[in-house]
């Protein structure tokens, strides 16, 4: 850090006191204002990113999930190969506001609605699903209806796929 540099926590610059006004300057308006400032600042998304069934092309999903990382969010990662029941029982067992799913080997039309119909039926029906891989325009309609979005593909912007977690969470999840 530069020696002139000056830092800057997420809520802005800090009040610094003058001459005239002692630490007056300095006073919050109320607690409570500031304890929600602070969870503001602190809550994260909790994503598990999943594959459901018989998939093992692992390296896109494993990009994908470094990605929602590095946009600060908290990654759970189901390893290789889960049943959807086993998606739908690790995203409540980690309180998750995400399910990102995605394949590649054409099973997205049974495994997808699967893990999302677990989802409603075991009480994750307030989880947000998103899916990815490679889905064929025909299918993504029929996906949308059952409240899966997203469906990106490869070579998809993960700044949009990212930009749609987050604005899905905020309105549906956290009701922002």
């Amino acid at each position: 850090m530069k020696a002139n540099a000056r830092f800057f926590p997420p809520s802005g610059p800090l009040p610094v006191p003058s001459a005239s006004k002692g630490f007056e300057s300095l006073r919050v308006a109320s607690v409570t204002d500031m304890a929600k400032k602070t969870a503001a600042v602190q809550k994260k998304i909790r994503i598990l990113v999943a594959k459901p069934g018989l998939d093992g092309h692992d390296r896109g999903v494993l990009v994908l999930a470094r990605a929602f990382r590095d946009a600060g969010m908290e990654v759970i990662y189901s390893g290789l190969l889960p049943s959807p029941e086993q998606v739908a029982r690790m995203a409540l067992d980690e309180d998750v506001d995400v399910v990102a799913l995605s394949l590649l080997n054409g099973a997205h039309m049974t495994a997808f609605p699967k893990v999302k119909r677990l989802l409603d039926k075991m009480g994750g029906k307030d989880i947000v699903v998103v899916g990815g891989g490679i889905i064929p325009e025909e299918d993504k309609p029929k996906l949308l209806r059952l409240g899966i979005t997203g469906l990106y593909g490869p070579g998809s912007s993960f700044v949009e796929i990212v930009d749609h977690v987050r604005g899905r969470v905020a309105k549906e999840r956290w009701k922002e």
